[in-house]
């Protein structure tokens, strides 16, 4: 310990030559991804090689990248911060710690085949681990991400926030019960939602291993035909929130039997068949008056000089199930939920911010952010079941930011953590959950 104290007003600092970290509360997630046999599993997914005899091994560039996200890093620099903790550093056993520079040079050794292999295989291994989800409701949507550089794969197209910006748009899978990402692919800004979506709904179907999809919703973007004969072939229940077309809104215009739900909500339910479409289907409309401060919808634009028509705002929604239509439509309704997640990916997670040159390296990079989420997801729901699902940012104060220092005693390695005795029990608690993960429970149940 330094003999030269700075001096304060009321205070002096002096130096110590302690370890000492600020993440203590991680040693929970450690415990978790013990019990989870994380390693073994990782060892296993044939992550691409260091260009030298003397890189680091992939599997731990990619631990350092997960626990850096887990304690806050939204840019690749910000991995520095859990390289100089040597306390957090010696937890997760790291005896060479890498710079995030060597973590980028992992992600840019990827290419689209060995993206696809190993996200496969990382997919796979988690949702095997969830052996009490059997039947599980998949929501398809996508996302804008801007970008401002001269990135491959970013391009001029559909960006409602920062037109006319080169932007990504990737394309999700989440599964609604466990709020977890089943899927995920980065594609350029000018593709169409619907855009290879048969391809990502095979990988998502084989990411799931051995669960039943009992319904899939997505939004208009995935209003296609050759989506709605895929479902159908493979019994797949689905609502798909359908484009107002000019036909469409024609079948909308001349529909009647509406149903009052509330004042000025109505539903009703036609029969209608695409020029393009090999045979008719089921479509649910609802219709909200103007007047209504949360109407959601589009009006009838090829009416609009029909006062009546101009009075609500339409949704319409096609759909193989046979529930009543305000089911169907409340059902559907529960696809907002996915909206909530990947705003929570832009924020905890880096989505928007973990950003490479070459595509195959972003796609890589967001990849494993979307694992560092799902652990995370598995993390608030079997450890530390809670009623409310907190965000990382709110985890950090709960229970991940606890101070934390290595002490020896004899032969035993101690990591003393700085808990309230008040909270002793329950950080007891939530170690007994690490070690054996309970069943999972769907969102929305509790113990």
């Amino acid at each position: 310990m330094s003999q030269y104290p700075l001096s304060g007003e009321g205070f002096s600092v002096v130096f110590s030559d302690r370890e000492v970290t600020a993440w203590g509360g991680l040693a929970l997630l450690k415990r978790m991804l013990d019990s989870m046999g994380f390693r073994e599993a990782a060892q296993k997914w044939e992550l691409p090689p260091p260009g030298s005899n003397r890189g680091y091994p992939p599997l731990q560039l990619i631990e350092q990248f997960i626990v850096a996200i887990w304690c806050g890093a939204s840019r690749f620099v910000h991995a520095e911060t859990v390289r100089f903790d040597h306390t957090l550093t010696r937890l997760f056993g790291w005896d060479r710690v890498a710079g995030h520079k060597a973590i980028v040079r992992l992600f840019e050794r990827f290419d689209m085949l060995t993206n696809e292999r190993v996200q496969a295989s990382v997919y796979r291994w988690f949702f095997d681990r969830i052996t009490t989800l059997k039947r599980v409701t998949l929501d398809l949507d996508s996302t804008v991400i801007t970008r401002h550089g001269e990135q491959e794969g970013a391009a001029r197209g559909y960006n409602p926030g920062r037109r006319g910006r080169p932007s990504h748009h990737p394309l999700f899978a989440f599964v609604a019960e466990a709020r977890m990402v089943a899927n995920f692919w980065l594609r350029p800004s000018n593709t169409s939602s619907a855009n290879n979506t048969l391809s990502f709904l095979e990988s998502t179907l084989h990411n799931l291993g051995d669960k039943t999809v009992g319904l899939l919703r997505a939004d208009s973007g995935f209003f296609d035909e050759k989506i709605l004969l895929t479902l159908e072939e493979k019994r797949i229940a689905y609502i798909i929130a359908a484009r107002l077309t000019r036909p469409l809104q024609r079948e909308i215009y001349r529909a009647t039997g509406w149903w009052a739900l509330a004042p000025g909500l109505e539903l009703t339910e036609i029969t209608y068949q695409a020029q393009s479409w090999q045979q008719s289907r089921r479509v649910v409309v609802v219709r909200q008056s103007v007047k209504r401060k949360e109407a959601q919808g589009k009006m009838l634009s090829l009416f609009g000089d029909d006062p009546d028509a101009q009075g609500w705002r339409y949704g319409a929604f096609v759909t193989s199930l046979e529930l009543p239509m305000v089911e169907v439509w409340r059902t559907y309704r529960g696809r907002a939920d996915c909206e909530n997640r990947i705003k929570e990916l832009k924020a905890d997670f880096g989505l928007e911010a973990f950003n490479l040159n070459e595509f195959y390296a972003t796609e890589a990079a967001l990849g494993f952010a979307m694992l560092a989420y799902n652990l995370m997801s598995l993390f608030r729901q079997t450890v530390m079941r809670t009623k409310v699902q907190h965000t990382l940012s709110t985890l950090h104060g709960l229970v991940l930011a606890i101070g934390g220092s290595w002490r020896k005693s004899g032969e035993q390695q101690l990591l003393m953590l700085s808990v309230p005795r008040r909270k002793r029990a329950w950080f007891t608690g939530l170690w007994a959950n690490a070690a054996n993960l309970p069943a999972f429970m769907p969102v929305g149940q509790t113990a």
